[in-house]
């Protein structure tokens, strides 16, 4: 074989084998300038002034943190009150299956008032389960008003009852022990003072979820709750004033439901008589006339109805459900 043909057969083998590696990926570079601005202390002056020392009374008013202390001498006016509802419930089951639910991973509630409350020195004992300045997971999906996800705003209260179970005489409630009313009444009004919780955003979860859920149910004493200082109630002379007019002139389908969605509840205006009102209308009557509360549109609904927003929101409100 001739040079030059081997000399052609060793450059073809050397170009076969550089097409079949692949070239070496080229070295990165680093702008170590730039990691070391990056990483670089920033500038730091001295003190411009000599710390305030605090004298002993003033020191004494200090909260105590970690390291450090807090002074709450100064108070800015850009706030709000976190906590806006009550909402109470029914546990559904005995006092150990409420501690069994309510302690466990998927469900929660600031207070629970047992079968038969504890007492010392005279005074009942509520069981709290949840620090006020927590989230407890007792609404679920929620709404009321322009709120949603109300767990984030509310304290729940739970009350063992048994709630609604069927009998040989058909669908049967539960009543509330005369201990038990005691103690959610002192609950309920202590918790209203000191979050300044307006009357009508003391609730069942009835209200906040209608038709999802009826809890405490028809047998919960919504009154005495308000002759107590807690809660909403209509005034009887104004729902008869109400009465009259309406037995004359009900409200139309669209106006019913302006004046639900006005009070709090989720309804849309449109017209019709759908499911959404009835669960609505149902929870309504649930809370302010449970002799019945199918959901049916009556006359004296509607009279309670426009009494509280008279008496809650104002005329305005009650001009505009006529629109």
């Amino acid at each position: 074989m001739s040079k030059s043909l081997l000399a052609g057969l060793a450059l073809a083998m050397m170009l076969a084998g550089c097409a079949g590696t692949p070239a070496p990926a080229p070295t990165p570079m680093v702008d170590t300038d730039a990691i070391d601005r990056i990483f670089s202390n920033v500038p730091v002056i001295d003190d411009p002034a000599p710390a305030r020392r605090y004298g002993p009374a003033q020191g004494a008013a200090l909260e105590r943190r970690s390291g450090y202390r807090v002074d709450h001498s100064v108070s800015s006016k850009g706030q709000n009150q976190r906590i806006r509802f009550l909402v109470l419930h029914y546990t559904g089951g005995d006092d150990a299956a409420a501690f069994r639910a309510l302690t466990g991973g998927n469900v929660s509630a600031h207070y629970l008032v047992t079968a038969s409350p504890g007492e010392y020195q005279n005074q009942p004992v509520a069981m709290q389960l949840v620090d006020e300045d927590k989230r407890a997971w007792h609404a679920g999906v929620s709404s009321w008003g322009d709120r949603v996800n109300l767990n984030d705003t509310s304290i729940g209260i739970e009350i063992v009852n048994r709630g609604h179970y069927t009998s040989p005489d058909g669908m049967v409630w539960d009543p509330y022990s005369r201990a038990q009313i005691e103690l959610v009444t002192a609950l309920a009004r202590d918790i209203v003072d000191r979050y300044h919780i307006a009357p009508e955003n003391v609730l069942g979860h009835s209200d906040i979820a209608p038709g999802r859920k009826v809890d405490p149910g028809p047998f919960f004493p919504w009154q005495r709750l308000y002759e107590a200082g807690v809660g909403a109630w209509p005034e009887r002379h104004v729902v008869t004033r109400y009465q009259r007019e309406l037995s004359a002139s009900p409200l139309s389908m669209a106006q019913l439901q302006r004046a639900l969605g006005l009070w709090g509840y989720p309804v849309s205006v449109t017209g019709t008589y759908d499911e959404p009102t009835r669960k609505a209308l149902g929870a309504f009557q649930m809370h302010f006339r449970p002799a019945d509360t199918h959901g049916n549109v009556d006359v004296e609904s509607q009279a309670i109805l426009l009494a509280l927003l008279e008496r809650y929101h104002g005329l305005t409100d009650v001009r505009a459900v006529r629109q």
